[in-house]
């Protein structure tokens, strides 16, 4: 049971088309969790319905067409076969319902992320992905597995008006306005994470940069974000680069 094309908006149909591509490409990345994890995106109208993935489908499984459509509550607006992961819905419903401005939310827990968060400092902005974080980061407590409604607001008050949110001995959880800027802000956190592990772990002196030079990278970045086709992009030509390895 799936929904057909021809039965909804084109621009719901642009948002599943590109939703499922979203998590084609963190499956083509390898940084799934199994079946675990989730990526939302808010559909277009006034109701704050968004679309979330079939609990117990490989990311490579997931279509258009099978994206479960969702309200605040987690209920489901259409029938479907599959059911949402009961644990997305505290994360996913509290920026949805809260943040405007943020159409696609992206979680995800990869090692190197993972041990970042695990860490008391977070995230340094001292390598060349990092620096692009500064002042971009919210960091939430672990409470335990995201399951409660009554975390929400504790994880709103985290986010504040940031995109990044590190869920702190857990994962991540980054934002944006589409699905193309959420999928680099991503691509970026994870760059910073992979990069900080690695020098973490070899011997000598990190070079330290100036406050004023992560300022200013970071200001840089959310401008190509946020101003720019940039993201849109460096999207469109990582699903080129995944279609044509799966020929």
């Amino acid at each position: 049971m799936g929904i057909h094309q021809n039965n909804i908006t084109a621009e719901e149909w642009e948002v599943r088309v590109k939703l499922a591509q979203c998590y084609h490409l963190i499956d083509h990345f390898g940084w799934t969790e199994t079946i675990f994890n989730h990526i939302s995106a808010r559909l277009p109208g006034t109701e704050h319905y968004y679309l979330v993935n079939p609990f117990g489908l490989n990311y490579s499984e997931v279509t258009p067409e099978n994206l479960l459509k969702v309200d605040l509550d987690g209920h489901k607006i259409e029938a479907s076969e599959y059911d949402a992961n009961p644990a997305g819905f505290a994360l996913h419903s509290a920026v949805h319902g809260a943040r405007d401005d943020i159409r696609c939310l992206i979680h995800t827990h990869t090692t190197p992320i993972s041990a970042i968060t695990q860490k008391k400092i977070g995230f340094k902005h001292d390598n060349f992905y990092g620096a692009q974080l500064f002042g971009r980061v919210g960091y939430h407590s672990f409470e335990g597995i995201t399951l409660f409604q009554d975390e929400k607001v504790r994880m709103l008050e985290s986010l504040g008006n940031k995109h990044i949110l590190v869920l702190r001995n857990h994962g991540i959880a980054v934002g944006e306005s589409s699905i193309e800027k959420a999928f680099f802000l991503l691509w970026t956190v994870q760059r910073a994470a992979e990069i900080q592990c690695q020098a973490d772990a070899m011997g000598g002196e990190d070079v330290h940069l100036a406050e004023g030079i992560q300022q200013k990278c970071a200001d840089l970045t959310a401008m190509l974000i946020r101003d720019s086709g940039f993201a849109i992009k460096f999207f469109n030509a990582m699903v080129r680069k995944m279609q044509e390895k799966s020929k």
